[in-house]
């Protein structure tokens, strides 16, 4: 398996550092390079494409919310994993509005960074549980989006909520990882979620779940 390649962008080079040195020497991943800026972010992601990008808010130049925002559109096969020290429930919104996969604090004790970067790339949302928490607020306090979910979807979205991968949910309703994976997509278009995350949030508020 081919590792997890990874860009870190933080401005400042003794967390880079650190997190080299929780991710180096793990065979399942590969940091393919730094940014100090926005600008350099932007830059780097163009030249390596990278699977995940480690991304600070507080960058000198361009924000790192609108960072995330341009890397998604952009390259949207690339995940984006916040990675700060601040966090309120604007800058949480508006990270997972701009398609972040996951909104990490650097002061949590159990950070667990390396199976929080896998959650991503597998197209699972990585939350700190205070960011996670602010999530479910938000979304409570929005009108619910229509759906008109096939029964298929449906059974789908029960197995997501189990936090089942593509190929066990695949398993357990004998189809292949691919139906599932054009299921999973049909599921965040209905519910107007951006990962599965938003999209059990908003289904359990529907009474889906």
């Amino acid at each position: 398996m081919k590792p997890v390649r990874l860009v870190l962008v933080d401005d400042h080079k003794v967390v880079r550092q650190g997190l080299r040195f929780i991710l180096d020497p793990d065979p399942r991943f590969e940091v393919v390079g730094e940014a100090g800026s926005g600008e350099d972010a932007l830059r780097l992601v163009s030249e390596l494409k990278p699977d995940v990008v480690i991304l600070d808010l507080n960058l000198p130049g361009i924000g790192g919310t609108e960072i995330c925002r341009r890397i998604v559109d952009l390259y949207p096969q690339v995940a984006v994993l916040i990675l700060t020290a601040f966090i309120d429930r604007q800058l949480v919104d508006a990270c997972l509005r701009a398609g972040a996969r996951g909104y990490l604090l650097k002061d949590a004790e159990n950070l667990h960074l390396e199976e929080q970067v896998l959650a991503a790339v597998h197209g699972h949302t990585a939350l700190d549980p205070r960011a996670a928490g602010i999530l479910t607020d938000f979304l409570l306090r929005h009108k619910p989006p229509p759906e008109d979910l096939t029964l298929r979807e449906v059974e789908v979205l029960q197995l997501m909520a189990q936090d089942l991968t593509n190929r066990e949910i695949g398993a357990r309703l004998y189809i292949s990882e691919n139906t599932v994976k054009q299921h999973v997509k049909q599921i965040l278009a209905k519910l107007e979620a951006r990962n599965r995350v938003e999209a059990i949030l908003k289904a359990r508020e529907r009474n889906l779940l």
